[in-house]
């Protein structure tokens, strides 16, 4: 791939556009002159047992085209935008230096943001925050709030004492502020901008209102697959809550509500389809600010044959 340095395909786009699609399309239209490997970005496909809800790429598409950052944690367990960076930056390595072109493919931009620029300074204070963090220990009492510490940022439970009140109302603070946890922020990666060369593309969707249709029809699609006795499954484990980062994704979240008998299916699967659309909005706003990504046309026929030769071009240079 040339003596300058390595060059990092990026395909990213809204959830429902059609990324792992075009990502498949493009590693069997490239294999016999430039054999890829897709690397996820993807902060649900992550978790084992979650298959349908998060449209992850099926095993025969894994076996056919190898996949890195898929079903690497329990849905018990965390990941953030620091373990990203690193198991990224460890696949890279990888597959680069067996000759081959990593293809990173998701819509968690916050974790191609950390890649590429590194782990943003830690948040400023909240002072709104801090007197409602007080008030809640004064009637629950502190070793409630570390015990809360411990469901929501372990590493950072681990090292704060039960006692130290300030360094438990900071990490709170930040939690809640931001919705990471204080160990991720504080996990200070290099940037990767300069490190690679960089093809990033977006996949756009035509129109809001056709891209909600499909997000409807894809949703309706899932659930004639089986979601919902997905998250029962994962419901009865008995060691998932709500509260867990894995069942706070879109889908999940509201049919775990359902179990929970605290809506209608109907209103469980009418939440989904909000939460869906809401994700696919914040995830463009988040592109608009990316300068330098390429725009595409969503499920347009036709773009692995349209960029196959711009990357292998970039390959080559």
């Amino acid at each position: 791939m040339g003596a300058t340095a390595p060059l990092l395909v990026v395909i990213t786009g809204p959830t429902g556009a059609g990324k792992s699609e075009l990502a498949l399309q493009l590693a069997e239209r490239l294999q016999g002159e430039l054999p890829l490997e897709i690397i996820s970005a993807d902060s649900a496909l992550v978790y084992r047992g979650m298959d349908i809800g998060t449209a992850k790429p099926s095993v025969a598409a894994r076996m056919r085209v190898p996949h890195h950052l898929i079903d690497i944690r329990d849905p018990s367990q965390g990941y953030s935008a620091g373990d990203f960076v690193r198991d990224a930056r460890a696949a890279i390595a990888d597959i680069t230096g067996r000759g081959r072109l990593p293809l990173l493919v998701g819509g968690t931009m916050l974790y191609l943001r950390a890649l590429r620029d590194g782990l943003a300074n830690l948040p400023p204070a909240s002072q709104a925050l801090r007197r409602n963090i007080d008030a809640q220990a004064a009637v629950v009492g502190w070793p409630a709030l570390h015990a809360e510490l411990a469901r929501v940022d372990p590493a950072a439970a681990h090292r704060i004492a039960a006692t130290d009140t300030q360094r438990i109302q900071r990490a709170l603070e930040v939690f809640r502020q931001t919705g990471r946890p204080l160990s991720q922020w504080q996990q200070r990666t290099p940037a990767a901008r300069q490190q690679y060369h960089w093809l990033r593309y977006a996949l756009l969707p035509s129109s809001r209102v056709g891209a909600r249709e499909l997000l409807a029809t894809r949703f309706a699609a899932m659930m004639r697959a089986g979601l919902l006795e997905e998250v029962r499954a994962l419901h009865a484990r008995g060691d998932l809550t709500e509260q867990h980062p894995s069942m706070r994704a879109v889908g999940y979240r509201q049919l775990w509500h359902y179990c929970l008998g605290r809506c209608s299916l109907d209103e469980a699967t009418r939440q989904a389809i909000n939460a869906t659309a809401q994700l696919a909005k914040r995830q463009l706003t988040w592109m608009r600010r990316e300068l330098d990504l390429k725009p595409l046309p969503a499920h347009a026929a036709g773009l692995a044959q349209t960029l196959a030769p711009d990357i292998l071009a970039a390959a080559r240079a």
